[in-house]
């Protein structure tokens, strides 16, 4: 695989965040030395290094009633080295959803031999687990891990960790091209082996978000993804005294992280996951707030944002659902101890003009979960490896 060389890093703090680099050509070839003149404006990963992360990488899909044939088309994107881990909150009453998702990656499993694991949000098991381990944040008074998809997201977190892998990435579940998530992970791997720091992260850009009007039009920016971003750099740029517009993933999805830096990351609940995971890191280790985490500080953490080749062409949740997204993705930034006058304002601007709120009220405060390494490991693991062949989708067969 080639990709652009980091041409820009903006530094906050103990972070660096690189600027979009792009993919320009995801098969580059054998192994052979690059000549020196290229090596400093692209970076050739060889495949046997894009391998070895992949065995390191566990692959979480989260899905909540996604239709069958594009859950399957995901999990066969993925490449073979990964563990796929799915995460599902969907019904089980009047049609068994998670049955039937259950069902597809075993027979998938079964014909590719490869290990996957599944579980339900709901499990009863696990909300035991995590209650004896002390970390009950994610759950509700039934003692059952509470609805939403950062929930579902943690609970993979301390899947991964279960499988003693060392990084983890997420794709959503309603992808209609394979081959997208097949460039995906590549771009994770390919991350991961620039990084400088054991505390890195991934953010994948689309390079287009197909739409389908009078024919098929490839629209470069979603409309959340916008205004996200703008509000998401002009909290760095208040708070630098610099303007910048470094980022460009506000809303990213698609990423991935070391797990020694999601393991020590609070967690917003709802859409507001992907904007506050950024928030959280600007927090910790901005240098405007004490540093959360020493160890981290001093490595520092590092953000890669990578644009793809394959366009990104998912379900269409309507307009409702984008406003949704807006107002507790933006809720993330606005209650944010380090945001300031400026910022708040703009963010206000924005749900105002969309009628999303009225001049007398805020955008919500997201509900927060405490960072995965408070969690006593020891005991969950005890609690869960136990029962662990009931969620593979091999051993279960």
């Amino acid at each position: 695989m080639r990709i652009e060389s980091p041409r820009y890093t903006e530094r906050f703090g103990s972070v660096r965040i690189n600027d979009v680099q792009k993919v320009l050509e995801l098969d580059s070839g054998k192994a052979k030395d690059l000549p020196l003149h290229e090596n400093i404006a692209v970076q050739k990963i060889e495949e046997d290094v894009i391998k070895n992360f992949e065995e390191k990488m566990a692959i979480v899909i989260p899905t909540m009633d996604e239709k069958l044939k594009l859950f399957e088309g995901v999990i066969s994107g993925v490449p073979h080295e990964c563990l796929i881990i799915v995460v599902s909150n969907s019904q089980r009453k009047k049609v068994d959803r998670f049955r039937m998702e259950r069902d597809t990656l075993q027979q998938y499993c079964h014909f590719t031999r490869r290990q996957a694991l599944i579980v339900h949000q709901k499990d009863e098991l696990l909300g035991r687990a995590l209650a004896e381990a002390g970390y009950t944040d994610l759950l509700g008074e039934d003692g059952k891990v509470r609805n939403g998809k950062a929930e579902g997201m943690v609970v993979a977190m301390l899947m991964a960790m279960l499988a003693r892998k060392d990084y983890v990435g997420f794709i959503d579940a309603d992808n209609y091209f394979p081959g997208a998530v097949w460039e995906y992970v590549r771009c994770f791997a390919s991350g991961f082996s620039m990084a400088r720091s054991p505390y890195s992260m991934v953010r994948i850009l689309w390079r287009y978000k197909p739409k389908i009007t009078s024919g098929l039009y490839f629209k470069k920016w979603g409309r959340v993804s916008e205004i996200t971003n703008k509000c998401v750099n002009s909290l760095i740029s208040n708070n630098t005294g610099f303007e910048t517009d470094i980022i460009s993933t506000g809303n990213a999805g698609e990423h991935a992280m070391s797990l020694r830096l999601a393991e020590i990351l609070p967690y917003a609940s709802g859409y507001a996951v992907e904007p506050q995971e950024l928030v959280s890191i600007f927090e910790g280790f901005g240098g405007i707030l004490p540093m959360s985490h020493q160890t981290a500080a001093k490595h520092g953490v590092e953000i890669f944002q990578i644009e793809t080749r394959n366009p990104h062409l998912h379900e269409d949740k309507g307009d409702e659902h984008l406003g949704d997204m807006l107002m507790t993705g933006l809720g993330a930034i606005y209650h944010s101890p380090i945001c300031e006058g400026e910022t708040r304002q703009l963010i206000m601007s924005e749900l105002l003009q969309r009628n999303l709120l009225t001049p007398e009220e805020e955008p919500p405060k997201p509900r927060l979960s405490a960072p995965p390494k408070k969690i006593d490991l020891t005991k969950f693991f005890k609690v869960m490896e136990e029962h662990l062949p009931s969620y593979s989708a091999l051993e279960s067969e």
